[in-house]
């Protein structure tokens, strides 16, 4: 397998200390407990106890060297003591694994280049699924939002990426273990440790507060133990900087003067020329804006644990874990909306460039707008499970274990009011440098009068998710070295999606609004300062927005007035209005899946190499019905598929501290629930319809491993690991240009306030992008890691406190998509075109490096995580992808005991505020958007009794 990696960056990466915390273990409910404080000679001091982190350290290690497959994992101390807001952020530390953030937090995970949507993530061996509302948009798909949960609740995270026949399915990427409280590993008698902490964002200029706390009890004889943590966290951050909402292509009025139709505003037709043609064909940003985003979260987190254990041989535990995480987002938003209104406006002084952009202008009779948006959501998530483990003799025993859990991420409220200025005049834009672009209001955007009150919107929705579990492991000792695994699953889940409108236009063509009834509205043909489009903006309406912070050019203007939300709702009487369902976001789908497995295991000598493996096939069957809208009729359709999964591991052992390791596999990772919908859905902002197709196949692979690792010293550890993924089948999204009314679906399915509603000839224009799924041709992705942990014990004096480790992952892949690229003539429809471009949320290169030292009573540790640039999805509007640029985050932290009980803490995450910058078309990378999120302080103290 060839895989081209920077050298350079390789060098850099081995020189270079970090900390990652990783371990292993071959699955999370079997994992060795860790290990005691292990002993490491010092030529300068003798013996030395390893406590604390590196003690945590050391026994992942452990762990990871006597597993089979390829884990990593981090055990509580990690977790507990690196500045990591929630379990996303603890988990970038591991080799192979990459964070997606939103609003400055880590949300979900890619695991070596795949997706959120290829992992599977079971808490306390129990699969589910948890999902938010919190960054652009709520998760109506299978990613896992870690986000939900705080960091403290966790005893220890396991990530397996290799399969073997006893693990779930449902996975080409990794399967997560998330593992609560094990009361029976702690100390006899009581346990008491709690935590406070006070967060301070320098962006927000807000103090909020962090606390967790652990009780736990075990019987003086260790036959019964409880334990129950909490953990609660209140942050406001910002989001501040600039968007384009994408770039387009589209004919306007005029150029310098250059009339491009017969009639001015409205109607007529197109009259070809340079100047008009240059303007059509070149990309124009569609809404530039600045705008601040407020994310306000608050995470309340309980779990319990109760375990017997009467005999060896028996072992009884029942754990339990609440989750809410509540999640407003409040956008205030000065903008332009070029999108779909270029036929009104007059273009002055453009200029080009070498990418076919139009990168600057002055635009007069342009479509002002500002707006302020909530959205108010909150997930509640909880779980109950049990576990029996029971030898029934020195040879055979089972683990039975079942359980149910159940996320609900609710919307009840997302609001937008918007103020607009239709027709104003000297607006200039300039986009020479794409990250801080020159956004320059002509007309006062101070003065109420030159505003109305045009547009409300309200889209309440819920998301529910539901697994239930019910597992039979087996193990039978058949020989000394050989073992036979036996097990089967049966699992349902059900996932449901609702949601609603209240979406409407103040005016619609003419009469008497839509909203009070109480002004007559201009046509929509109408242009110019009298029109009448919304209701008149008073001051009692409207707020003033100052932008602070965007690192704006000089003549960028910098306030305007916004609605504000409780007066206008109230005025408007927004939330007594009816609710109108949307209808391609009502749906669902139902999966029962029955499986089971044949596993043997085993261990020993060939030809004096030592060995382990396993090897063994997984059933599963899959029932699956889906449900959604299609021509104002609820359709379900069922479905079933099989697949037969076979799996190899092999450790092999030349020396004592080395490791070679192999896997091969077959897997599966079900369709996208999105994709399964009978239904459809038709934005008339875009001017796209989506259907669904609940006849996808499941991405199937094969997966290969190969891995060597060194165990050079104590503590000590140097791993190199090749993969590759053949895809066999990869669904694509299959799109062509036609009209809205060859679709056969009624125009009420639009929202009401969008274009394409406001004016129906649009629907008849051979604009609209008409999308569906298939099953594609597969893909393919080959990738290296690269890992390396040591302590500095060989340096003189202080210095052998010192630490670290590094870790690099390189990824080649890719598929061919099918996207709609730019059109060719004026006005023209967007052609299909095929392309080769890496899988969806795949970076080529990602590191991360951390630096620490730890005494008897200082501890320091700083990391940073670098991920680079990646494609997250298909684009619009004629541009090829887009995706994100790359970011690194930068954390620290400082420690100091006072007392055996008593800590003390500074810690810092992204410490040099790092952009998060997005782009269309990764062809010419235009400006999509530009923010920061700025810095988190945390001051705390910890105590442990």
């Amino acid at each position: 397998m060839e895989v081209r990696t920077d050298r350079r960056l390789i060098r850099a990466l081995l020189a270079a200390t970090s900390l990652i915390a990783v371990a292993g273990a071959a699955h999370a409910q079997e994992a060795p407990a860790p290990a005691e404080p292990a002993q490491s000679a010092d030529d300068a001091e003798g013996e030395i106890i390893v406590t604390g982190f590196r003690a945590s350290l050391n026994a992942a290690l452990n762990v990871k060297r006597q597993s089979v497959g390829a884990v990593d994992a981090i055990v509580a101390e990690d977790i507990a003591k690196f500045p990591d807001q929630n379990l996303a952020e603890s988990l970038q530390r591991i080799p192979g694994i990459a964070i997606q953030r939103d609003g400055g937090e880590g949300r979900a995970i890619t695991v070596r280049g795949l997706g959120a949507q290829f992992t599977r993530v079971r808490v306390n061996g129990l699969e589910t699924v948890t999902t938010s509302s919190d960054g652009a948009s709520a998760n109506r798909d299978r990613s896992f939002d870690f986000n939900v949960f705080a960091s403290e609740l966790f005893s220890s995270i396991v990530v397996h990426k290799t399969a073997s026949a006893d693990l779930d399915e449902g996975s080409l990427g990794a399967v997560v273990d998330l593992n609560t409280g094990n009361p029976l590993a702690g100390k006899t008698g009581v346990t008491i440790a709690a935590s406070a902490v006070a967060n301070y964002n320098d962006l927000s200029k807000t103090v909020g507060p962090r606390f967790a706390g652990l009780l736990g009890w075990k019987s003086p004889d260790g036959t019964l133990g409880a334990s129950v943590s909490v953990a609660y966290q209140d942050t406001v951050t910002k989001e501040i900087g600039n968007n384009t909402v994408r770039w387009a292509q589209a004919r306007f009025d005029s150029v310098d003067g250059t009339r491009c139709w017969t009639a001015p505003n409205r109607g007529g037709t197109y009259i070809a020329s340079a100047a008009c043609d240059k303007a059509a064909l070149s990309f124009h940003p569609r809404i530039p804006r600045y705008g601040e985003v407020t994310h306000s979260r608050e995470r309340l987190g309980i779990t319990g644990s109760v375990q017997w254990a009467p005999t060896d041989a028996t072992k009884v535990s029942i754990d339990g874990l609440y989750s809410r995480f509540r999640a407003d987002r409040r956008e205030k938003w000065g903008e332009v909306l070029l999108r779909s209104n270029e036929r009104q406006i007059d273009v002055l002084n453009p200029t080009y460039d070498a990418n076919n952009n139009m990168v600057s202008a002055t635009l007069n009779d342009a479509w002002v707008r500002t707006e302020h948006y909530l959205r108010q959501s909150q997930t509640e998530f909880y779980q109950i499970g049990g576990t029996w483990d029971q030898d029934v003799s020195d040879t055979f025993r089972f683990t039975l274990l079942g359980g149910f859990s159940k996320s609900d991420a609710s919307i009840p409220l997302e609001t937008t009011v918007v103020f607009d200025d239709r027709d104003a005049q000297g607006y200039r834009y300039d986009y020479s440098d794409k990250n801080s672009p020159l956004l320059a209001f002509g007309t006062s955007v101070t003065d109420p009068a030159n505003f109305q009150l045009a547009e409300i919107r309200d889209r309440p929705s819920d998301v529910v998710n539901q697994f239930k579990t019910a597992q039979l492991r087996t193990e039978w000792d058949v020989a000394e070295g050989f073992q036979v695994r036996v097990g089967g699953v049966w699992r349902r889940y059900d996932y449901d999606t609702t949601s609603f409108t209240r979406d409407t236009s103040v005016c619609g063509n003419g009469g008497r609004d839509l909203v009070l009834g109480t002004i007559t509205c201009s046509a929509s043909t109408a242009f110019g300062p009298t029109a009448i489009y919304g209701f008149p903006v008073t001051a009692q309406l409207a707020d003033l927005f100052t932008l602070k912070g965007a690192k704006t050019p000089a003549g960028t203007t910098t306030q305007w007035l916004i609605p504000n939300l409780d007066a206008t709702t109230q005025f408007t009487g927004l939330y007594n209005r009816p609710l109108a369902l949307d209808v391609g976001n009502n749906r669902g789908v139902t999966e029962e899946t029955k499986g089971g497995y044949l596993q043997f295991d085993a261990k020993g000598t060939v030809f004096g190499l030592e060995y382990a493996a396993n090897a063994g096939i997984r059933y599963v069957r899959t029932d699956q019905s889906s449900y959604g809208i299609n021509s104002g009729i609820n359709v379900t359709v069922k479905r079933d598929y099989e697949d037969w999964l076979p799996s190899l591991n092999v450790a092999l052992y030349p020396t004592p501290d080395i490791i070679l390791r192999g896997a091969i596999a077959k897997v599966i990772t079900r369709p996208s629930l999105g994709n399964l919908t009978p239904g459809g859905s038709a934005d008339g902002f875009n001017f796209r319809v989506t259907s669904g197709n609940p006849f996808l196949e499941p991405f199937r692979a094969t997966n290969f491993d190969l891995a060597a690792e060194w165990y050079f010293a104590p503590q000590s550890a140097f791993s190199v690991a090749l993969f590759r993924k053949d895809v066999a089948s990869f669904p694509v999204a299959i799109s062509r240009s036609g009209t809205f009314t060859e679709t056969g679906l009624s125009p009420n399915v639009l929202v009401s306030s969008s274009p394409a509603a406001l004016n129906p000839a649009l629907q008849a224009q051979d604009i609209w992008t008409i999308s569906t799924t298939g099953n594609g041709k597969g893909a393919k992705l080959d990738g290296i890691e690269i890992a390396l942990q040591a302590p500095f014990r060989f340096l003189p004096g202080f210095l052998h406190n010192f630490g670290g480790i590094v870790n690099a992952t390189f990824v080649r892949s890719s598929a061919d998509y099918t996207q709609q690229g730019p059109a060719t003539v004026p006005g023209g429809t967007l052609p299909n075109v095929t392309r080769t471009e890496t899988l969806y949320n795949v970076s080529k290169r990602q590191f991360n490096a951390t630096l620490y030292y730890e005494d008897a009573k200082f501890s320091a540790r700083s990391s940073v995580a670098y991920r680079g640039p990646y494609v997250d999805g298909g684009s619009g509007t004629g541009n090829i992808f887009e995706g994100y640029d790359s970011i690194a985050n930068v954390d620290a932290s400082i420690r100091y005991k006072l007392t055996d009980f008593l800590e003390l803490s500074l810690e810092g995450t992204n410490l040099t505020d790092a952009y998060r910058r997005r782009i269309t078309d990764v062809d010419v990378r235009r400006n999509y958007e530009n923010n920061h999120f700025g810095r988190t302080l945390l001051v705390g103290a910890r105590v442990k009794m």
